[in-house]
């Protein structure tokens, strides 16, 4: 079966599995997400597909339908054999409320229910350990099989036949049957009744959450399902919020621009909280400022780097699986991420964007504090410090530096956001302090940034560059939309960065050569601008665009082909599906036009 990223996510914020058309899991990490594959055929070339995955199929397989359950990430795989048969597979890893607390385990189940005629179906489990280099060592038990290879122990409980699992055989579906995978621990209650209460209970958990979103009138079904996807993205144990569930998707074919993006990177995870703040999701804000709490104590009021392990570790050294040929066969695939070492100064603001909303926000439980505002500028020191400072920039280049308009205009946001805070706390002395260091490095920007022989800002200081990251002057309030210096940027960058519907990042060659797709979070920014800018109709079309080239699952990843024929890159990608929310919240008519 040839590889695609027209994958369906399942997880519960600790757990997370991507799963294909076929109805296979082909990708899940544990004991957390960015941790070893389990399953990993999404990265085991189309000639080793052979393992990697756990596939529950049909003797000759006719069609199959797949869906999720209305407004969960619940996923509803239905298959028709060449008789006629019909059975369906729900899978879901269990989230809801017990004890006083949310139960979220590292576990799968899949739920398989004979509907019409008489299946016969063939289980099949076969998962990898040491990112494909270590035997797994099977053995069965009454009720479960266990699954041991390198670090990793796995549990399969289940009530369908142990034997029929293990020797891989053809047997009738002729009642519904269960499989719970997890730790190495015991389930000592009635599996079936188990399951069916957990999916209930995950159901209603998903539905009441989806109910406190406030959304636009239009593209209701698109927004939820990028909004249930953000949320699968954070690890809601210490509140990160990862990239994306992948790693070594490739930007295009044979471009060795293969990451791994299963950490957070505190520039990402600001527009993932930004976009649900926007539909009213407290609850990932909260728990993501809980995140950025325990960094901003460890940094001191020094480095803070651009990304970190989930579990907070700063440590991500870049090393290579040669045991996994990558995506259709190309590697090299890559578990760590060297961008921890880079300087990127844009975090700092970044930092203190997300933070800001909790000196305002009356919603929360722990609303911002005095002593987390003077923490809090500590890191508005950096970024006074460091905004006229060479960098990686936020596409995070390995091979040369400069000052960077982006980085230097996040600076100035956390400047300009810590007066505002400040001035909500009424420390008018202090903002003052941040208000004249806002205007220093405005100052700063206009002068070096803004090319007068051009009339326009740069990529980066005394230069001439594109970068698509100039369209954020807007969302960001540096400028405004119509500032005659923006329209020139923005007619500057469409012409040397729009391929057709779709935009570039840049055009540059870098330490790869030239880029060969499309970024996605970069059309969606020129979205925003071209409505901005009231070029609204335009605007939608683009966005109708972009909804068209969302994956069955209603997702979108990293990048895009220019022809639009195939997305590449890290799935499902959260800039990809801030941008969607953002715009289709921007674009909308009011609910007000239906009353």
């Amino acid at each position: 079966m040839s590889q695609s990223l027209d994958l369906f996510p399942i997880g519960n914020c600790a757990a997370s599995a991507l799963i294909d058309r076929a109805g296979r899991f082909v990708w899940s990490c544990f004991p957390r997400v960015d941790g070893d594959p389990a399953f990993s055929a999404l990265l085991g070339g189309d000639t080793q597909a052979e393992r990697g995955f756990w596939a529950v199929e049909a003797e000759e397989t006719a069609s199959i339908r797949q869906a999720y359950l209305r407004n969960t990430p619940i996923l509803s795989t239905e298959v028709t054999d060449v008789s006629g048969a019909v059975f369906q597979v729900i899978d879901f890893a269990p989230r809801y409320r017990q004890f006083g607390r949310v139960y979220r385990p590292m576990s799968f189940i899949r739920i398989v229910r004979p509907i019409s005629g008489t299946p016969h179906i063939r289980i099949r489990m076969r998962p990898t350990g040491c990112w494909g280099a270590a035997e797994i060592n099977m053995t069965t038990g009454s009720n479960h099989l266990r699954y041991v290879g390198g670090e990793m122990t796995l549990r399969l409980t289940t009530d369908a036949p142990v034997s029929h699992i293990a020797s891989e055989r053809l047997f009738r579906l002729e009642e519904p049957l269960v499989m719970f995978l997890g730790p190495d621990e015991g389930i000592e209650a009635d599996l079936a009744a188990t399951a069916e209460r957990m999916l209930h209970e995950t159901t209603a958990y998903w539905r009441s959450w989806v109910r406190t979103l406030s959304i636009h009138l239009e593209w209701q079904e698109a927004v939820i399902r990028a909004a249930i996807t953000l949320k699968l993205c954070a690890h809601e144990e210490t509140g990160a919020i990862v990239a994306a569930l992948t790693t070594s998707i490739p930007e295009h074919e044979g471009s060795e621009r293969n990451w791994d993006y299963r950490y957070c990177w505190l520039r990402d995870a600001y527009y993932v909280v930004q976009a649900l703040n926007r539909l009213g999701a407290a609850d990932m804000l909260e728990n993501y400022l809980g995140f950025l709490r325990n960094l901003i104590d460890r940094a001191k009021g020094g480095h803070i780097q651009p990304l970190y392990g989930v579990g907070l570790e700063a440590e991500l050294p870049e090393t290579f699986a040669p045991d996994l040929p990558g995506y259709r066969g190309m590697g090299p695939v890559r578990v760590g991420n060297q961008a921890h070492e880079h300087l990127q100064h844009d975090v700092y603001g970044q930092i203190v964007l997300s933070t800001v909303q909790a000196f305002f926000d009356e919603r929360l439980l722990r609303p911002a504090t005095l002593d987390d505002f003077h923490a809090l500028e500590a890191v508005g020191e950096r970024a006074f410090l460091l905004h006229d400072r060479p960098d990686a920039g936020l596409w995070e280049f390995r091979g040369r530096e400069a000052v960077h308009t982006y980085s230097s205009m996040m600076c100035w946001a956390a400047c300009d956001r810590l007066g505002n805070a400040a001035t909500k706390l009424g420390l008018r002395d202090r903002a003052d302090v941040w208000n004249v260091r806002a205007a220093q490095i405005r100052e700063v920007i206009e002068a070096r940034a803004y090319n007068p022989e051009l009339g326009r800002f740069a990529a980066d200081f005394e230069g001439q560059g594109l970068d698509a990251c100039l369209l954020q002057l807007v969302d960001v309030r540096f400028a405004a939309p119509d500032d005659p210096r923006m329209a020139a940027t923005l007619a500057a960058v469409e012409e040397g960065l729009r391929r057709g519907p779709y935009m570039m990042r840049y055009v540059a060659p870098d330490d790869f050569g030239e880029p060969k797709t499309a970024f996605n979070i970069c059309t969606f920014w020129l979205i925003e601008v071209l409505h901005l800018s009231g070029r609204t109709e335009e605007a939608r079309g683009l966005f109708e665009e972009m909804l068209g080239r969302r994956t069955a699952a209603g997702l979108l990843s990293e990048d895009i082909a220019l022809d639009g024929a195939e997305l590449w890159g890290n799935y499902p990608q959260t800039y990809s599906l801030v941008g969607l929310i953002n715009c289709a919240n921007m674009l909308s008519r009011p609910w007000t036009s239906v009353r």
